[in-house]
């Protein structure tokens, strides 16, 4: 017999762990099941390995530090890091640009998992998205002949910096568009910046063949460090990437630390 003004079992919220959990995994359903982000996030990045691995179309630099290499060398490294900027950056300042709008975010933020707890869960989300499109291009790279120097463990650790400290980067970025701008102007600009930084980041046209003066600029870029410094540690077979590991975490933290104090609910 319970007391009166009792319920059994009592209403409240669930677990902190166990919300974020179940956020994250809906928000991982939601990335899956829209078709514009598979083709953005995975169709895309695909395609474009596959094509300039195959046709000579733009000369790259294909040598390595130990000698020849293949055009895949070199491109599948910087597909790899357009791969994390479009889910991380591209799909997310999307999505939430219209979460945003329809009054989505405005009612989570009153439920019972706090803010923090809801961005949590949407990095959780990126993260998943881009462990299977990392799986796919690895394989498909592979198929093409792709030969990684990043075999010790230090490569590893240093790719697992990498594309942490990009999607830290990205993500920021992405969430600080999507919470200042309008949903259509998320969506234009977030669509504008992917398609510059594909011909400008170093993903598929070299650095080299810009001029010396916007070289410098561009480097600085967070697509150009995260595909640069994974290009260091995969085709060159270097050590820690430590100036572009620097790059990206600056990025890192302008972008959260803005996204945090500029990001608007409503």
């Amino acid at each position: 017999m319970t007391a009166t003004g009792t319920f059994t079992p009592r209403p409240g919220a669930a677990p902190l762990p166990r919300m974020i959990r179940a956020q994250a995994s809906l928000e991982t359903r939601m990335l899956l099941r829209n078709g514009e982000q598979l083709l953005l996030t995975v169709i895309i990045p695909t395609l474009l390995l596959v094509l300039f691995s195959a046709v000579d179309i733009i000369a790259v630099p294909t040598g390595t530090a130990g000698g020849a290499g293949s055009s895949v060398d070199f491109l599948a490294p910087g597909v790899l890091a357009l791969a994390v900027m479009s889910t991380a950056f591209t799909g997310q300042a999307i999505a939430t640009g219209f979460e945003r709008r329809y009054g989505v975010l405005k009612r989570l933020a009153v439920s019972p998992l706090p803010r923090w707890g809801l961005m949590t869960a949407k990095t959780c989300a990126v993260l998943v998205t881009e462990i299977l499109q990392i799986a796919l291009l690895t394989a498909v790279a592979f198929a093409l002949g792709w030969s990684p120097h990043a075999g010790s463990p230090g490569g590893v650790v240093s790719v697992l910096l990498l594309l942490l400290l990009g999607t830290a980067a990205f993500s920021g970025l992405g969430l600080l568009m999507a919470g200042t701008l309008k949903a259509e102007a998320t969506l234009a600009a977030a669509n504008l910046v992917f398609l510059l930084l594909l011909v400008g980041g170093g993903v598929i046209v070299p650095l080299e063949k810009f001029p010396e003066a916007v070289q410098t600029v561009l480097g600085l870029l967070p697509i150009a460090a995260l595909s640069d410094g994974l290009r260091e540690v995969l085709q060159r077979g270097a050590g820690i990437p430590w100036p572009d590991l620097g790059i990206l975490a600056v990025w890192a933290v302008l972008g959260l630390g803005a996204a945090a104090r500029f990001f608007r609910w409503e």
